[in-house]
Parts: structure tokens; sequence; C-alpha cells
């Protein structure tokens, strides 16, 4: 297994980017799994986001199956790891299937989505700078 591959199981199986959320000074922050800055409910989809700062922000979103976002276009560039399940990433009118472990980035001028294709729920985080999400 090649060492990159080795990381994002190793990160995936041992829930570490879920442990990031709120305890904040002016250098660090440190996040306690099952804690959450603030969340957001749309039908088939909650967004929960764990880290803001004045240059970027972190979210975690679960996709209900079959149901997507709505289309976004904003300042910015956005990361995107899937951490449980499938899912379509559009960008601009390319789309992208993304699985668990996998890695999207894109400049967020360009118009984007994203979708569960799948029968199961999908999660994935998003880290995007500037904050512009909730």
């Amino acid at each position: 297994m090649t060492s990159c591959k080795f990381f994002w199981k190793y990160l995936l199986n041992h829930n570490f980017l879920r442990w990031m959320v709120t305890k904040m000074n002016d250098q660090v922050i440190f996040i306690k799994k099952g804690e959450e800055k603030s969340k957001t409910e749309r039908p088939g989809k909650l967004y929960r986001m764990m880290v803001k700062s004045d240059r970027m922000e972190a979210i975690i979103s679960e996709l209900e199956p079959h149901s997507e976002s709505k289309w976004y276009q904003h300042d910015g560039e956005e990361l995107h790891l899937v951490l449980k399940g499938e899912m379509e990433y559009t960008v601009d009118e390319k789309t992208y299937k993304l699985s668990e472990g996998d890695l999207l980035w894109h400049p967020s001028t360009l118009k984007h989505r994203a979708k569960n294709i799948s029968d199961e729920k999908t999660t994935y985080i998003t880290i995007g700078t500037p904050p512009t999400f909730m």
C-alpha cells in the first residue's frame, strides 16, 4: 500500500478528521469528537461547521441517498474529501465520481454542486477559503 493510501486509510479508520471542532485561541483551533461550531439542516442534507476562522472553514456534510446540494459559485477555493459513501461532484460542466478516500480540489468561482448517487448516506468534508458557506 502506498504511503498516501495508508495515510488516508488511517485518517478515515481512526475518525481523525471528525476530532476537529471549537476550542480556539488566536493560534490554535482544537476540536473534540462530537463537537461542532454550528449546524444547518436542509431536506436530505446536514452541514456541520467544524472550524471557521477569518481565512478558512471546514464543514462535514451528510447527503441522504439520491439528494443533492444546490449550485454554488463564489470567491475562493475548496477541497473535498469523501469520508463515507459515493457521490458525484460537478464543477462547471464536468462531473467527477468520488468514493471513500477520494479528494477533489477546485476554484469556487466555477459553479459546483454535490450529489449522492448511492442508496446509502454519503459523508464528506469540505475545506474552503475564504469562509463563505455558513
